[in-house]
């Protein structure tokens, strides 16, 4: 029987908001690089029909001029989106204890905070859309909209009880 050959995907697109300030530090041979984590929110229905909500927490690493832009961007409660690749990497501390880590290798981080009423995206390059290409925020920056009347009715329900 012929090998099964699986497509070599990594890809990873994430909203969310940052737990604490970014650290930014310089490699020994001078790259920057910010690693910051992020708190993405999922709601759903459980059972008894009633909203509940997880958070997933998640490491992201950002390098070169895209750190740069990060670390003059984004403090703790940050909003970002986040697209990039998973990687994995083991660290170990001085009393031999391993510890293995999944961690986001950012490829773009779009800064979702208002800044005016625009809103740039950074990519590896660390170049920025150019004034015409940049991304207009409507002024209800809430996905109410989005939602039909039914769902808008549930969500009102449930944060009145």
């Amino acid at each position: 029987m012929a090998e099964l050959k699986l497509p070599e995907l990594n890809n990873v697109m994430i909203v969310g908001n940052l737990t604490r300030d970014p650290v930014f530090r310089k490699t020994t041979n001078n790259t920057p690089v910010v690693n910051f984590s992020i708190a993405s929110n999922r709601r759903y229905r459980d059972s008894s029909n009633k909203w509940q909500e997880e958070v997933c927490f998640v490491g992201v690493v950002a390098w070169n001029k895209l750190a740069e832009s990060c670390m003059n961007r984004l403090k703790k409660g940050s909003a970002v989106f986040v697209e990039g690749e998973l990687q994995s990497r083991t660290l170990k501390n001085g009393e031999n204890n391993v510890r293995h880590i999944v961690e986001i290798k950012a490829r773009r981080i779009q800064f979702l905070n208002k800044k005016g009423k625009t809103t740039e995206i950074e990519t590896l390059n660390g170049s920025a859309f150019d004034q015409e290409d940049k991304l207009e925020v409507p002024e209800d920056d809430t996905f109410d909209k989005f939602l039909t009347n039914e769902e808008s009715q549930l969500l009102k329900d449930n944060k009145n009880e």
